[in-house]
């Protein structure tokens, strides 16, 4: 144990978590005033930010309490994450993202997979993806899946993934839908393709699962039940998670 100085003596319990309690409280001063300047400066986002609750420590001492939500520097409003854009010379509809339930819309959220950063994790019945990120955090989406008897789980990667890919119809499809035959030698990327503006492609132990996580102009259906067993995101959305992952990101799908 380091010696103090002749002449002076250490500081009781009662200073240190006085001294303790004047340092919290100038730390939360001084973030109140920053988040001032930054509402002045017009750098605060369309999302409403609440300030963290405090909690007392067994010392006196106070320390924030991880938010639920935490916000994203580079996502916005709604309006703005679902906005019209060009992309690959198509342009794609703006989604009425009113009408998209909250819980489904793009956001950041505390993690709670326990899977390890860069992981997908599709929770097929809460119908959300996460992409986990590292920090505790993960951008969470909401997401269409399989109907009964076409769903697929276990853990993964993805393989590849494509912009604006081509869709090919299984022949088992084309059986049950033969309206399908005309795209039997695959349907041309664009705003009416099945796959949507992104597809990422899952593979198990180096083999095609034959299953996509991919993009959809079908933006109703998210939350709902209603695919031949791959998952669909709104357009926009997969355009964001196509940009945030890399060859090989492992998928879990629970």
């Amino acid at each position: 144990m380091r010696e103090l100085p002749q002449g002076l003596t250490p500081p009781s319990n009662g200073e240190t978590v006085e001294k303790e309690n004047q340092l919290s409280r100038r730390a939360m001063l001084s973030g109140a005033g920053a988040m001032a300047l930054l509402g002045i400066a017009g750098c605060s986002t369309t999302e409403t930010l609440d300030l963290p609750q405090l909690d007392q420590t067994t010392t006196g001492s106070v320390r924030p309490i991880r938010p639920a939500i935490s916000v994203d520097k580079n996502i916005t409003g709604a309006d703005l994450m679902y906005a019209s854009l060009t992309d690959g010379g198509f342009q794609v509809p703006e989604v009425p993202w009113q009408k998209v339930k909250p819980e489904f819309r793009r956001q950041i959220v505390v993690d709670q997979t326990g899977e390890a950063p860069g992981t997908i994790v599709v929770h097929l019945q809460e119908r959300m993806l996460y992409l986990v990120q590292p920090g505790g955090d993960a951008i969470r989406y909401g997401v269409g899946i399989g109907k009964d008897g076409f769903r697929w789980s276990g853990r993964a990667n993805i393989q590849y993934g494509k912009q604006w890919p081509v869709w090919t119809p299984p022949p088992e499809m084309i059986q049950r839908k033969p309206e399908l035959v005309k795209w039997q030698g695959g349907q041309p990327g664009g705003l009416t393709n099945p796959l949507g503006a992104r597809a990422l492609y899952i593979y198990q132990n180096g083999r095609d699962t034959g299953y996509r996580i991919h993009g959809s102009p079908e933006w109703w259906s998210i939350g709902q039940a209603v695919s031949s067993g791959c998952v669909r995101l709104i357009n926009q959305d997969i355009i964001d998670l196509y940009n945030r992952v890399s060859k090989k990101n492992p998928v879990v799908v629970v």
